[in-house]
């Protein structure tokens, strides 16, 4: 089976390095997205041997993830992991997602219940889970987590527009219109020092943009 993960990028030259290192135990079909990064990720990634792409300047974690897949895909990819370059996602979860996907079109993944997480993510993620819910119906246990894998097909049905951080709830909207049979897997809860990702900002965009599909179905 053609396997490739994907890694979107922004300014992760401290970490970039040792995600690849890790990710490098399971395929070597690794591509980077750097996505406008002022620091060295590029040239770190390049040294470890990822299939490194480059975004001129910061289009967003969307826009990043769609530019490898979309490569993925011409490269004749048949499974397509995505996981964040901070560390965050354990390449060592990796072989769970590949054989999750022996019976399903995509597979999500949930963070364990832990103290680690932030409460105000931690509150943010539940109102949009319940929200997304009413929305769309079905049950994603942790809307947010960007860990995910699908077959080259699914990604046919799920690639989403948000060059932002909605494309993840978007990309389950579109797995519920496209009725893709999913499932969930938990994964460890793991911050850095410094947190990046989704923002109290984010999730109210997130949560208007939501409520607006409803609204225009």
């Amino acid at each position: 089976m053609n396997n490739y993960v994907i890694i979107p990028a922004y300014n992760e030259g401290e970490r970039i390095s040792q995600v690849i290192a890790k990710v490098k135990e399971y395929t070597d079909n690794i591509i980077v997205v750097d996505d406008g990064s002022s620091d060295k990720t590029f040239a770190y990634a390049k040294e470890k041997g990822a299939v490194v792409l480059r975004h001129q300047v910061n289009m967003g974690k969307g826009a990043a993830l769609k530019t490898g897949c979309d490569y993925a895909l011409v490269k004749g990819a048949e499974k397509l992991v995505v996981l964040d370059a901070d560390g965050q996602h354990q390449p060592e979860e990796i072989p769970k997602f590949l054989q999750e996907l022996e019976n399903n079109d995509i597979v999500f993944s949930y963070r364990k219940e832990s103290e680690v997480m932030p409460l105000v993510l931690r509150f943010g993620n539940n109102v949009i889970n319940t929200i997304l819910k009413k929305t769309c119906g079905g049950h994603i246990k942790d809307s947010q987590c960007g860990y995910r894998a699908f077959t080259a097909e699914a990604y046919t049905k799920v690639r989403w527009d948000s060059r932002d951080y909605y494309m993840e709830t978007e990309m389950i909207i579109k797995a519920s219109k496209n009725r893709l049979k999913y499932s969930q897997i938990p994964i460890e809860t793991i911050y850095s020092d410094k947190y990046k990702g989704t923002t109290v900002i984010d999730g109210a965009k997130i949560v208007m943009k939501m409520v607006g599909s409803k609204f225009l179905k």
